[in-house]
């Protein structure tokens, strides 16, 4: 009488390599663990064991957690009932964790599929085999740790050396036999960053006037041959600068800085002074800055998203300043939060101001102005009014700029920017107020 034939197991390999290398080779790591998997499970062949068609190959991944393609897939087609047995090469090919380790014994268990590792002679099945399995788990993690502890000491040492241990080095410097050296160009380019801000106390400004001159990014060339394209600053890669010790000479290794590392681009005195300026409240800086550049129609310009326009300038090498008004939400958001255009603020303002001339001297709104005024203020005289608006050029061009400011302001409420047209809002008696306002300069001129 025949024996039964034992039940069909269906068994899948499992096989990873941490890296790219040596994939390209004929015969490569992950196809040794795919027939050392396959030979093992023709070896149990009389005991029901079959493979799988399915190949989980994780290529170039690492054990370090379970975010890993092939193992998911792998982990799904068990909870469909699909697979018996899980066969791995060794145990690190399947995980490096001691955390992940358990997690996924029990998600094995939960679904009754034994885990098998062909080198090491063991399996989940008994409990010989799992308690084996904890211990090389347990002595695979502290040699995982001793080699993190060990690349640590090797970073701390070369650091306390001088020696570059980062990859790219910032702006200013190159990388020679390890160390890091000045690259002239690029150290003045430093220099004249930390420099423009404690002149102008506005990063925005400092951004602005490094992109006028043309200044970008550091370009660099890894070892193998990747080529890393210089950009235009902005608000990130400045600020960095400004906060980043190297160009003190110093080397960082987690919270401790080691000096006299390499040769400094920035002097101590001129590190504290810029550092005294970043330690003011921004907003008070950006004021301050703003403060010194005249803007007329400041606080009244507002884009499509009816956010208001920011005023900002810029000074180019040759000493000649720039002004703009530019959108609040690609100054804190960047270029793509908007497709409104920066305004250069000399010609939006003239020709603001050319509509408001030309409205304000016509004979209809003269009529309209002085019907207004003499409603409001029954102490006006019309003729004196209408004399004085008559005279809105000559009054204007005496009126200092802050002044201008005011009477706008007086005038004006809203001033809409839209890709195709700009409305100018006013305020519902403000030509009024305006009227007399220069009625009264009027006469005392």
């Amino acid at each position: 009488m025949n024996a039964a034939s034992p039940s069909r197991l269906r068994c899948a390999v499992y096989t990873r390599k941490s890296n790219e290398e040596g994939l390209e080779r004929e015969y490569n790591s992950i196809e040794a663990q795919r027939d050392g998997g396959a030979n093992y499970i023709a070896s149990r062949r009389s005991e029901g064991w079959a493979q799988v068609a399915d190949d989980y190959d994780e290529l170039a991944v690492s054990a370090r957690d379970m975010n890993r393609p092939v193992l998911q897939r792998l982990m799904e087609d068990i909870r469909q009932g699909r697979i018996d047995v899980v066969v791995v090469y060794k145990l690190d090919r399947l995980t490096r964790s001691m955390r992940d380790f358990p997690v996924l014994i029990d998600f094995l268990d939960q679904h009754k599929v034994t885990l098998v590792s062909i080198t090491e002679n063991f399996s989940t099945k008994d409990a010989v085999g799992r308690m084996t399995l904890n211990m090389m788990m347990t002595f695979a993690q502290f040699e995982r740790e001793l080699a993190v502890d060990r690349v640590r000491d090797k970073m701390l040492a070369s650091k306390k050396k001088g020696l570059w241990m980062h990859g790219i080095p910032p702006l200013g410097y190159n990388v020679k036999d390890r160390r890091l050296v000045i690259n002239h160009y690029e150290a003045a380019q430093v220099r004249m960053i930390f420099r423009r801000l404690i002149e102008t106390e506005s990063i925005l400004t400092v951004v602005n006037d490094m992109r006028g001159m043309g200044y970008q990014s550091k370009a660099w060339t890894t070892r193998d041959g990747r080529v890393r394209a210089p950009q235009p600053h902005d608000r990130s890669t400045i600020q960095k600068i400004l906060h980043n010790r190297t160009y003190l000479g110093e080397l960082k290794h987690l919270d401790q800085y080691f000096k006299e590392c390499h040769p400094p681009i920035i002097e101590v005195a001129l590190w504290e002074q810029v550092h005294a300026v970043l330690a003011k409240n921004s907003h008070a800086r950006g004021n301050a800055s703003r403060a010194r550049v005249h803007f007329l129609l400041k606080g009244l310009v507002f884009g499509p998203d009816r956010r208001a326009l920011t005023p900002w300038h810029t000074t180019k090498r040759n000493g000649r300043m720039y002004r703009y008004y530019l959108s609040t939400a690609q100054i804190h958001e960047g270029k793509a939060a908007t497709t409104m255009p920066r305004l250069p603020a000399q010609e939006f303002e003239s020709l603001v101001m050319s509509y408001l001339r030309t409205l304000l001297t016509s004979e209809d709104m003269l009529r309209l102005i002085t019907q207004q005024a003499a409603a409001i203020d029954r102490g006006l005289d019309e003729a004196k009014v209408t004399v004085a608006m008559r005279q809105f050029d000559q009054v204007w061009d005496a009126l200092f700029p802050a002044e201008q400011q005011r009477l706008v302001k007086l005038l004006v409420e809203q001033v809409l920017v839209r890709p195709e047209a700009i409305e100018i809002r006013f305020h519902p008696n403000g030509i009024a107020s305006l009227a007399s306002d220069f009625e009264r300069k009027a006469v005392a001129a």
